[in-house]
């Protein structure tokens, strides 16, 4: 069978159903028919736009991002489909915080859903850091399907890894 990296910390029971679909054929077509289709946010600018957008709609009293760009650099297999950082500087009497979010460049090809789930988890990394109860809490707040879109997102690189490598 083949080694589920990106699921690899789901259940047995989450891990054998998407092993059928694999080993059938079956989860492209699977995919396809749940997301048909391609966002059009393809600069960083448009990406930019998109992630203030959700932020201003959903934590306007967070921290100021001051960039927001893809990047074709970072690499999946660290488990990193976008990165949040940020900088604490002193300025005068005061502490500054600069924030930036870089998304990896592949999910320009991907469904406004995935790239939506990925938004609102570095969104998220605004208010939590860690990777806890009020962080999924705050996902969800934002993207009710959000475990879901995790989900379907992780088995998308999977399925994208194995057609890279069928060619």
């Amino acid at each position: 069978m083949t080694t589920l990296k990106y699921i690899a910390h789901y259940s047995e029971q989450i891990k054998t159903q998407a092993g059928l679909l694999i080993t059938s054929g079956r989860l492209g077509n699977y995919l396809e028919k749940k997301y048909p289709d391609l966002h059009e946010i393809q600069s960083d600018k448009t990406l930019y736009h998109y992630v203030i957008g959700l932020k201003n709609q959903y934590m306007r009293k967070g921290n100021p991002i001051y960039q927001v760009s893809y990047n074709s650099k970072l690499k999946v297999l660290k488990n990193a489909l976008g990165v949040h950082t940020y900088q604490s500087r002193v300025q005068g009497s005061k502490l500054k915080s600069h924030n930036s979010i870089t998304v990896a460049s592949l999910f320009k090809e991907a469904p406004p859903e995935f790239l939506r789930m990925i938004a609102v988890h570095e969104l998220s990394h605004l208010k939590e850091k860690e990777h806890n109860k009020a962080f999924y809490q705050l996902c969800c707040h934002m993207e009710p399907d959000y475990h879901q879109l995790e989900l379907d997102t992780r088995l998308w690189l999977h399925w994208r890894e194995q057609q890279l490598t069928h060619f």
